[in-house]
Protein backbone atom coordinates (compact mmCIF):
# COMPACT_ATOMS: atom_id res chain seq x y z
CA UNK A 1 0.00 0.00 0.00
CA UNK A 2 0.88 3.52 -1.04
CA UNK A 3 0.45 6.68 1.76
CA UNK A 4 0.13 10.06 0.30
CA UNK A 5 1.20 12.94 2.68
CA UNK A 6 2.63 16.08 3.26
CA UNK A 7 4.65 17.25 5.99
CA UNK A 8 3.17 18.49 8.80
CA UNK A 9 -0.27 17.54 7.90
CA UNK A 10 -3.00 14.86 8.78
CA UNK A 11 -1.29 12.12 6.99
CA UNK A 12 0.94 11.51 9.90
CA UNK A 13 -2.22 9.65 11.80
CA UNK A 14 -2.56 7.07 9.45
CA UNK A 15 1.18 6.59 9.29
CA UNK A 16 0.87 6.04 13.10
CA UNK A 17 -1.59 3.93 12.82
CA UNK A 18 0.42 1.55 10.39
CA UNK A 19 3.35 2.11 12.01
CA UNK A 20 1.80 0.80 15.71
CA UNK A 21 -0.44 -2.26 13.80
CA UNK A 22 2.97 -3.08 11.99
CA UNK A 23 1.36 -2.58 8.71
CA UNK A 24 4.82 -1.46 5.96
CA UNK A 25 3.74 1.51 4.04
CA UNK A 26 5.05 3.07 0.58
CA UNK A 27 5.29 6.74 1.54
CA UNK A 28 4.71 9.41 -1.24
CA UNK A 29 5.18 12.94 -0.43
CA UNK A 30 2.92 15.36 -2.25
CA UNK A 31 3.17 19.01 -2.97
CA UNK A 32 -0.31 20.15 -2.19
CA UNK A 33 -2.21 22.70 -4.89
CA UNK A 34 1.10 22.08 -6.94
CA UNK A 35 1.05 18.37 -7.91
CA UNK A 36 -0.72 17.53 -10.91
CA UNK A 37 -0.41 13.62 -10.98
CA UNK A 38 -1.45 13.64 -7.15
CA UNK A 39 -5.08 15.68 -8.09
CA UNK A 40 -5.48 12.79 -11.07
CA UNK A 41 -5.26 10.47 -7.25
CA UNK A 42 -7.34 12.33 -5.11
CA UNK A 43 -8.97 14.99 -6.81
CA UNK A 44 -10.58 16.79 -3.12
CA UNK A 45 -6.97 18.11 -3.29
CA UNK A 46 -5.87 17.13 0.17
CA UNK A 47 -4.42 14.05 2.12
CA UNK A 48 -3.93 11.58 3.08
CA UNK A 49 -4.75 8.89 0.44
CA UNK A 50 -3.89 5.37 0.85
CA UNK A 51 -3.76 3.29 -2.55
CA UNK A 52 -4.49 -0.17 -1.58
CA UNK A 53 -3.18 -3.12 -3.05
CA UNK A 54 -5.90 -3.68 -5.22
CA UNK A 55 -4.92 -0.41 -7.37
CA UNK A 56 -7.65 1.21 -5.93
CA UNK A 57 -7.84 4.47 -3.63
CA UNK A 58 -9.14 5.40 -0.20
CA UNK A 59 -9.46 9.06 1.14
CA UNK A 60 -10.09 10.51 4.53
CA UNK A 61 -8.42 10.46 6.86
CA UNK A 62 -10.93 9.06 9.30
CA UNK A 63 -11.81 6.22 6.88
CA UNK A 64 -8.46 5.32 6.59
CA UNK A 65 -7.52 4.90 10.02
CA UNK A 66 -9.87 2.52 10.63
CA UNK A 67 -9.18 0.58 7.50
CA UNK A 68 -5.47 0.39 8.54
CA UNK A 69 -6.60 -0.83 12.19
CA UNK A 70 -8.98 -3.57 11.06
CA UNK A 71 -6.33 -5.14 8.90
CA UNK A 72 -4.40 -5.88 12.30
CA UNK A 73 -6.97 -6.79 14.63
CA UNK A 74 -4.66 -8.03 17.22
CA UNK A 75 -3.13 -4.50 17.71
CA UNK A 76 -5.85 -3.32 19.94
CA UNK A 77 -5.72 -0.27 17.38
CA UNK A 78 -9.60 -0.03 16.53
CA UNK A 79 -12.52 -2.65 19.29
CA UNK A 80 -14.31 -5.31 16.80
CA UNK A 81 -16.77 -3.82 14.40
CA UNK A 82 -20.44 -3.87 15.81
CA UNK A 83 -18.90 -3.66 19.77
CA UNK A 84 -20.05 -0.27 22.00
CA UNK A 85 -16.17 0.96 22.05
CA UNK A 86 -16.42 0.42 18.33
CA UNK A 87 -19.00 3.11 18.64
CA UNK A 88 -17.35 5.15 20.94
CA UNK A 89 -13.75 5.34 18.93
CA UNK A 90 -15.55 6.38 16.45
CA UNK A 91 -17.40 9.04 18.00
CA UNK A 92 -14.14 10.31 19.11
CA UNK A 93 -12.66 10.32 15.50
CA UNK A 94 -15.45 11.88 14.18
CA UNK A 95 -15.17 14.70 17.39
CA UNK A 96 -11.56 15.29 16.22
CA UNK A 97 -12.70 15.70 13.01
CA UNK A 98 -15.09 17.91 12.96
CA UNK A 99 -14.64 19.92 16.35
CA UNK A 100 -10.80 20.36 16.62
CA UNK A 101 -9.22 19.46 13.11
CA UNK A 102 -11.38 21.55 11.16
CA UNK A 103 -10.82 24.85 13.47
CA UNK A 104 -6.80 24.35 13.82
CA UNK A 105 -7.58 23.77 10.10
CA UNK A 106 -7.98 26.28 7.67
CA UNK A 107 -8.66 28.96 10.43
CA UNK A 108 -5.38 29.06 12.18
CA UNK A 109 -2.76 28.40 9.09
CA UNK A 110 -3.92 31.06 7.21
CA UNK A 111 -3.78 34.48 8.48
CA UNK A 112 -5.65 35.81 5.62
CA UNK A 113 -8.79 35.05 7.53
CA UNK A 114 -8.23 38.31 10.34
CA UNK A 115 -7.34 37.92 13.72
CA UNK A 116 -10.34 38.42 14.77
CA UNK A 117 -11.41 34.93 12.79
CA UNK A 118 -8.46 33.48 14.61
CA UNK A 119 -9.66 34.18 17.89
CA UNK A 120 -13.02 32.82 17.44
CA UNK A 121 -11.56 29.29 16.38
CA UNK A 122 -9.13 29.60 19.17
CA UNK A 123 -11.78 30.02 21.64
CA UNK A 124 -13.72 27.09 19.87
CA UNK A 125 -10.75 25.47 20.49
CA UNK A 126 -10.16 25.84 23.90
CA UNK A 127 -13.59 24.37 25.05
CA UNK A 128 -13.39 21.03 22.83
CA UNK A 129 -9.67 20.85 24.96
CA UNK A 130 -11.96 21.03 27.72
CA UNK A 131 -13.89 18.46 27.31
CA UNK A 132 -10.99 16.19 26.62
CA UNK A 133 -8.94 17.05 29.38
CA UNK A 134 -11.89 16.28 31.49
CA UNK A 135 -12.48 12.99 30.01
CA UNK A 136 -8.68 11.52 30.04
CA UNK A 137 -8.39 13.21 33.89
CA UNK A 138 -11.25 10.71 34.69
CA UNK A 139 -10.74 7.66 32.04
CA UNK A 140 -7.04 8.03 30.36
CA UNK A 141 -4.23 7.72 29.60
CA UNK A 142 -6.33 7.05 26.39
CA UNK A 143 -9.49 7.63 24.92
CA UNK A 144 -10.99 4.46 25.32
CA UNK A 145 -8.72 4.01 28.39
CA UNK A 146 -5.89 1.79 28.63
CA UNK A 147 -5.48 0.47 24.75
CA UNK A 148 -3.97 3.25 22.52
CA UNK A 149 -6.12 3.06 19.09
CA UNK A 150 -6.54 5.31 16.04
CA UNK A 151 -8.44 7.83 17.63
CA UNK A 152 -5.64 8.66 19.65
CA UNK A 153 -2.96 8.77 16.83
CA UNK A 154 -5.68 11.13 15.31
CA UNK A 155 -5.79 13.41 18.08
CA UNK A 156 -2.24 13.16 19.31
CA UNK A 157 -1.45 14.40 14.99
CA UNK A 158 -3.97 17.50 15.41
CA UNK A 159 -3.05 18.91 19.27
CA UNK A 160 0.70 18.74 18.11
CA UNK A 161 -0.22 21.38 15.63
CA UNK A 162 -0.91 23.89 18.79
CA UNK A 163 2.38 25.60 18.96
CA UNK A 164 2.62 26.51 15.14
CA UNK A 165 -1.38 27.62 15.70
CA UNK A 166 -0.88 29.59 18.64
CA UNK A 167 -2.92 27.41 20.71
CA UNK A 168 -1.85 27.39 24.57
CA UNK A 169 -1.62 24.06 26.25
CA UNK A 170 -1.01 24.92 29.35
CA UNK A 171 -4.32 24.48 31.06
CA UNK A 172 -4.40 21.14 29.99
CA UNK A 173 -1.94 19.23 32.32
CA UNK A 174 -3.67 15.77 31.68
CA UNK A 175 -3.38 16.54 27.54
CA UNK A 176 -0.22 16.96 27.99
CA UNK A 177 0.99 14.72 29.38
CA UNK A 178 -1.15 12.27 26.91
CA UNK A 179 1.08 14.21 24.09
CA UNK A 180 4.20 13.53 25.63
CA UNK A 181 3.17 9.62 26.70
CA UNK A 182 2.27 8.67 23.15
CA UNK A 183 5.25 11.33 21.37
CA UNK A 184 7.34 8.43 23.75
CA UNK A 185 6.35 5.40 21.69
CA UNK A 186 8.56 4.01 19.74
CA UNK A 187 6.65 3.51 16.39
CA UNK A 188 4.93 6.95 16.65
CA UNK A 189 8.43 8.36 16.77
CA UNK A 190 9.23 6.14 13.83
CA UNK A 191 6.71 7.69 12.26
CA UNK A 192 7.27 11.36 12.94
CA UNK A 193 10.62 10.56 11.75
CA UNK A 194 9.58 9.26 8.87
CA UNK A 195 7.55 12.28 7.92
CA UNK A 196 10.21 14.09 8.33
CA UNK A 197 9.33 15.84 11.21
CA UNK A 198 10.63 16.75 14.66
CA UNK A 199 9.78 15.03 18.07
CA UNK A 200 8.43 17.92 20.45
CA UNK A 201 7.91 17.83 24.14
CA UNK A 202 4.73 19.42 25.53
Amino acid sequence: MKLYYAVGTCSLSPHIVASEAGIPLELQRVALGKDPEYAAINPKGYVPALRLDDGSVLTEGVAIVQYLADRAPESGLAPQAGTPARYELQSWLTFISSELHKMYSPWLFHPEYGEQAQNVAREKIATRLALVERHLSKGGPFLLGSTFTAADAYLFTIVGWSSYAKVDLAPYRHLRDFMNRVSERPKVREAILGHGMKIASY
